[in-house]
């Protein structure tokens, strides 16, 4: 099976398959109503990131407007993202 590079929306580049044409990305925007604490605590109990990666991707979201927070199929990711806006996080699946 062929290697592509992806560059994600962060700007940062991976290599997947190409076959593997439905990786999406959780998408967390900024805005100016939730915490960092309120951010970084959701990250770790819906996304189960450790606290040093909810850590960034809350300072990425503030910095830059958005940061891939998670990758998967659409299917392995609408249940996170239904989660994660329950709990007020601006988020889409790109």
């Amino acid at each position: 099976m062929e290697q592509k590079v992806v560059k994600k929306k962060s700007g940062v580049s991976s290599s997947v398959d190409s076959g593997d044409k439905d990786l999406r990305f959780i998408i967390l925007h900024n805005d100016e109503v939730n915490t960092f604490d309120h951010v970084i605590e959701s990250l770790i109990q819906v996304c189960s990131h450790d606290s040093i990666q909810a850590e960034q991707c809350a300072y990425i979201t503030h910095h830059k407007g958005k940061c891939d927070v998670r990758s998967g199929s659409y299917s392995e990711l609408s249940p996170i993202r239904l989660a994660l806006m329950e709990r007020g996080l601006q988020v889409t699946i790109d």
